[in-house]
């Protein structure tokens, strides 16, 4: 933990949207004043700089992120058609080094697709027929594998849908490689050679810096049982091995389940790396069109699929109260969101700080719902995301009517009525590279433009400081980080230097913009 007075700054404290200082002091390693530089001499010059508290990012997947260390990015823009998906996957190192090693990919997108398709295991035979090969979508809701990996999975004609998931099969009734949910692919990535110990430990703490250059000081993983059954332990050994943003871990409710749903301690839920709740998901994605809708989907008699029962959403809502944590949920689809505000909004909340129940995601959210929202007893808050329709706004062209596109990612609405939101980047689970680059969700929060310049509801826009606040001050009532997301006194000395102004620039320009230094506690972790 460090000390010192920083002045000559252009300081955007995190309190308001129009609450800025030129000065700031941090006595061993928390805010101790905030003010006007004239009021005070000497000091570290921050010549004119914009100072922001440190960014949060309280919905993304660092474990996964992690765990993609061995397999080959398949985003886009880098890749734009199946042909260069194949081309990707073939640059694999382990291709054609053993019939033991596994060729992974992660992050298509086929919406964007010349050919206008998901790849199937005919199409991944072509890279392999031989070693197991497998690509995960971009929204990590289905995966496509090859023939040799269903074999490996004994999956055939005859092997059924599992509740909540669905396998994938052709005109003739023949798997085509695409397994949609985790109920779907579990089986087949149980089959991986894991990691060991030290390598997994090894592997998250070196994202210490891939988040410490964007600004990022304190992580939620939202998935935090993907890759292990005991992320705590991981994450804390992490921390021993350099991990230094905090992080907020939430379960999935199936694993807890499988666990035999054990009790937390006080020390499992404090600390800077702790369990902060449980995710239960209710539905898949609208790109893949296993988002949980009334509406069916334009052109099909598909509602998508309902993933948790209500049975599920008690369960871990009892859990969740009786240990003094949050509920996540994952809830994509109108009807999936309605289900869970319907069947848990007229509950006591049961956490006094933030909110009890938070909606992961919530794209489709109509002024209906938000009314509802407004007038439950329930506190439920949101994460929300920019990042999706400005990267996949194929997908929702063509898979919402022209009534659900206009209520889609209402960014200003939650703003306004939903005091626990937050934007945040659900990386890797999203459709571009370098999705936590908060500075791209904030450009496309405030122009509301996917990509390629289309329009998407421009009236549910906001303003760069909104943007920001719902990284920084809002955000900090959404996950529960320790004394992060505010400069002002008794809050820890986190903040980053930006190097240029986000607010005066062109709002073209705004994911232009770097991180010139990170300081976590008052010491400088980050400097480019």
């Amino acid at each position: 933990m460090g000390s010192g007075l920083f002045v000559n700054a252009k300081v955007f404290t995190g309190t308001g949207e129009e609450d800025f200082a030129t000065a700031f002091r941090i006595d061993d390693g928390i805010v101790t004043w905030v003010g006007d530089a004239a009021d005070v001499t000497g000091g570290t010059d921050l010549g004119g700089a914009t100072v922001l508290p440190g960014l949060l990012d309280v919905h993304s997947h660092p474990s996964m992120l992690a765990s993609l260390a061995g397999a080959v990015s398949c985003l886009p823009p880098e890749v734009y058609s199946l042909t260069s998906l194949l081309d990707r996957l073939r640059t694999h190192p382990d291709l054609g080094r053993g019939q033991d090693r596994w060729i992974e990919g992660f992050g298509f997108d086929e919406s964007g697709y010349p050919e206008g398709r998901k790849p199937t295991r005919h199409d991944l035979d072509s890279v392999s027929t031989t070693q197991p090969v497998f690509v995960r979508r971009c929204d990590s809701h289905s995966m496509v594998c090859n023939t040799r990996a269903l074999q490996l999975a004994g999956i055939t004609r005859d092997t059924p849908d599992p509740e909540g998931g669905r396998i994938g099969r052709d005109a003739a009734g023949e798997p085509d490689g695409l397994l949609v949910e985790r109920a779907a692919y579990d089986r087949l990535l149980a089959l991986r050679p894991p990691p060991g110990p030290d390598e997994e430990v090894a592997r998250l703490a070196g994202l210490d810096a891939h988040f410490l250059e964007r600004g990022i000081v304190a992580v939620a993983d939202l998935m935090a049982t993907l890759t292990t059954p005991d992320p705590l332990r991981l994450f804390r050994d992490a921390e021993r091995a350099g991990l230094r943003p905090q992080a907020a871990l939430y379960p999935m409710w199936q694993d807890l389940v499988a666990a035999g749903l054990p009790d937390l301690t006080d020390d499992d839920r404090t600390g800077r790396v702790k369990i902060a709740g449980v995710k239960l998901v209710m539905d898949g994605a609208y790109s893949d069109r296993t988002a949980w809708t009334d509406e069916a989907y334009p052109g099909s008699c598909d509602h998508g699929l309902q993933t948790a029962s209500a049975d599920d959403l008690r369960a871990a809502v009892a859990w969740a109260r009786r240990n003094g944590v949050q509920v996540a949920v994952h809830a994509m689809g109108d009807r999936a969101l309605w289900y869970v505000v319907d069947g848990l909004g007229d509950e006591q909340a049961w956490l006094a700080e933030r909110a009890s129940v938070r909606l992961v995601r919530g794209p489709l959210f109509s002024p209906e719902l938000l009314d509802r929202v407004a007038a439950a007893t329930m506190e439920f808050g949101v994460a929300t995301h920019s990042v999706f329709f400005f990267a996949e706004y194929g997908s929702y062209a063509r898979n919402l009517s022209p009534e659900q596109f206009a209520v889609a990612y209402p960014i200003r609405s939650f703003y306004e009525r939903v005091p626990a939101s937050a934007l945040s980047s659900d990386t890797p689970a999203t459709a571009w590279s370098d999705a936590d680059d908060v500075f791209l969700s904030v450009r496309a929060a405030v122009l509301r433009e996917a990509h390629d310049g289309a329009d998407f509801n421009r009236a549910e826009a906001v303003s760069v400081a909104q943007a920001l606040l719902l990284y920084t001050g809002r955000a900090r009532l959404l996950a529960p980080f320790e004394g992060v997301g505010l400069i002002q006194p008794g809050f820890e000395g986190s903040f980053v230097v930006l190097d240029r102004d986000v607010f005066t620039i062109p709002p073209r320009e705004i994911d232009r913009v770097r991180v010139q230094e990170t300081w976590l506690r008052g010491a400088q972790v980050f400097r480019r």
